[in-house]
């Protein structure tokens, strides 16, 4: 029983709230007398190697790189789109930790924008301005891979985007 979607050795992954990596090799542990089979994850922006078990592949929300069009339709989201945040802190905060894990590229971006809009009426809490950072380190990771660019040309794209709503692209922390 495999995960519905498998991996090749070499090919780029997205592993939520933490960013693209490569399948660097597919192995195969004992644990008594069952099997399991491991994804061996290196991630871009740190260098870790995350093993990944197929039987977590799902509950950790491991996902192919998102296409051109994913991309597209998340900076026009960045530009025109409307941000419904909580106006309780700590509400705001949980939920936008769980979309930061559910890991889809939408909502990473959802996080993202929102955090820039709030910020814009008042300053935003330590956690907040680290999820902040991180969601646009995994953008820029996203763009840069799906498009086949560097980070630099990824970011002018994502600055250029913003603009149009006004925001700026925040410095790295």
């Amino acid at each position: 029983m495999g995960p519905a979607v498998t991996f090749q050795i070499g090919e780029r992954v997205v592993y939520p709230n933490h960013g693209v990596g490569t399948i660097k090799n597919i192995s195969s542990r004992a644990f008594g007398p069952r099997t399991e089979r491991f994804y061996l994850l290196k991630l871009a922006a740190n260098s870790l190697t995350v093993m990944v078990p197929f039987s977590h592949v799902g509950d950790v929300g491991l996902r192919k790189v998102t296409r051109n069009t994913e991309i597209q339709r998340m900076l026009d989201f960045l530009a025109a789109g409307r941000c419904r945040a909580s106006g309780d802190w700590k509400n705001r905060f949980k939920e936008n930790s769980d979309k930061m894990r559910a890991g889809s590229l939408a909502a990473v971006a959802e996080v993202f924008k929102c955090l820039l809009v709030q910020q814009v009426d008042k300053p935003l809490s330590f956690r907040e301005k680290k999820m902040l950072d991180r969601a646009r380190q995994m953008l820029l990771m996203e763009i840069s891979s799906a498009r086949g660019s560097s980070l630099d040309d990824a970011a002018e794209v994502l600055r250029r985007h913003l603009g149009k709503a006004s925001l700026a692209l925040p410095q790295p922390l």
